[in-house]
């Protein structure tokens, strides 16, 4: 009934190669610990938490448009505008779906389940150190075992017609977009090789990024510079870039 885009793993990994990934470092862009740091193949774990930060910031200001986890449940919980749904049901319930959705025996959905969910748990704790079962960051709990899944397409509908939620200010879209730029420009950096510890970025305003931090010399201080001039959506550089003198701090 409704015509919202669905991001889900293979959405957002789109997403994410318009930020700047290679599709070939994407294999773990799917909630999956142990998967996420083989695919990065020597990139800093910073670099896809960033980036994946920037995605979810990036599609939430478009207005529109439903997120499967990812961590958006603590990233857009301080946005009034985005409804947070958390779907529980029991594990009989979860197993008979998986057996009916993907032809497996009891067991298999059993295991495939407990896999899933321990992915999930391991990934969101280290990327964002959250309990996924913190009830705080979600708005609304639905069981569709006892409403159906109709019936909790429906209830989640309804609760998109408050006021509160359907009504996303102007600021809100704004802070979106700057903490999308933040988090490519921090994505930049990194990819660049500067460590999370060198530098510290803000952005106050639309297209403006002001940097902080030191450098060891003042090439690999107009190195940082020029990356983040590189960054789509950065208009201008603000830097408070110190050199270290010889031998460090």
């Amino acid at each position: 009934k409704t015509k919202v885009p669905l991001y889900d793993d293979q959405k957002l990994q789109i997403e994410a190669i318009k930020l700047g990934l290679r599709s070939q470092e994407l294999k773990g862009f799917d909630e999956k610990a142990p998967g996420f740091f083989d695919s990065l193949r020597g990139y800093n774990p910073e670099l896809y938490i960033d980036l994946m930060e920037s995605v979810i910031y990036e599609v939430s200001r478009s207005g529109n448009g439903i997120i499967l986890g990812h961590g958006s449940q603590l990233l857009l919980r301080d946005f009034g505008c985005a409804l947070h749904v958390l779907i529980l049901a029991s594990e009989d319930y979860r197993i008979k779906q998986v057996m009916a959705n993907h032809g497996l025996s009891e067991k298999a959905a059993e295991k495939m389940i407990a896999k899933s969910d321990s992915e999930r748990r391991g990934f969101m704790r280290f990327a964002f150190k959250m309990d996924l079962d913190d009830m705080s960051l979600y708005d609304l709990v639905i069981n569709p075992e006892k409403l159906g899944i109709e019936g909790a397409g429906r209830l989640i509908l309804e609760a998109l017609e408050v006021q509160a939620v359907k009504e996303c200010s102007l600021t809100a879209l704004e802070t979106m977009e700057r903490m999308a730029l933040l988090k490519k420009v921090q994505a930049a950096l990194l990819k660049e090789h500067f460590g999370s510890a060198q530098f510290n970025v803000d952005v106050p305003e639309k297209g403006v990024v002001h940097l902080f931090g030191f450098a060891v010399n003042q090439e690999k201080k107009s190195q940082m510079i020029a990356a983040v001039k590189k960054v789509t959506g950065v208009s201008k550089v603000k830097d408070e870039i110190g050199i270290l003198p010889p031998g460090g701090y």
